[in-house]
């Protein structure tokens, strides 16, 4: 059925089409084990148009964008384990993931007003939410849980970690900081919160 039609269709029929084409629950792993299925992405602005209005795209996403076709959590190893449409596959420290979560807590409000984060190096994923059909949720140990990880930017950390770890290597650098240090010693140094 295509998108016009199944949109142009009742909401019941609307759902029995979606539950028609779910993907395998096999899609969201942790330790080989099944936690949940990442859904179909929609088309943008397909939403609205069944709605009755013009939704814009969903922010961040585009039609080209790469979505995960796997995403795996390795415990032991503290990696986040993400294939993707287009064939690349990465796997992203938890430690990585931390300190350039894309929370407000840890970017700040605006350029300039990030945090550097310290102490990350044994922090774990304690779990790991889809959010819609554009992100995902992790629960980090140390109880950080408000960053949305959009499959974009999985796939900017996943191609980017040599450039985001020098990046960091040198913040804590010019911060005077370790990497190791508790957060309170290193917000003292001048670094944030």
């Amino acid at each position: 059925m295509g998108y016009k039609a199944l949109f142009a269709a009742n909401s019941l029929g609307y759902w029995r089409e979606k539950q028609r084409r779910r993907p395998p629950d096999s899609v969201l792993t942790q330790s080989a084990r099944v936690v949940q299925s990442i859904p179909e992405p929609r088309p943008p602005g397909k939403l609205g148009v069944f709605l009755g209005f013009f939704a814009p795209p969903m922010a961040g996403l585009s039609p080209q964008s790469p979505t995960p076709t796997a995403i795996t959590l390795h415990q032991q190893s503290k990696l986040l384990e993400v294939v993707f449409s287009d064939g690349a596959a990465f796997r992203i420290p938890f430690e990585l993931m931390r300190i350039y979560s894309p929370s407000a807590e840890v970017q700040g409000h605006g350029p300039g007003q990030e945090v550097l984060q310290t102490g990350k190096r044994d922090v774990e994923v304690a779990a790991l939410e889809p959010v819609g059909h554009y992100a995902v949720k992790p629960t980090f140990s140390d109880g950080h849980d408000t960053g949305l990880f959009s499959w974009d930017y999985l796939y900017f950390l996943g191609s980017q970690q040599d450039a985001l770890w020098q990046q960091y290597f040198e913040r804590l650098k010019a911060a005077n900081v370790d990497r190791d240090a508790d957060m309170g010693l290193a917000a003292s140094a001048g670094c944030g919160h």
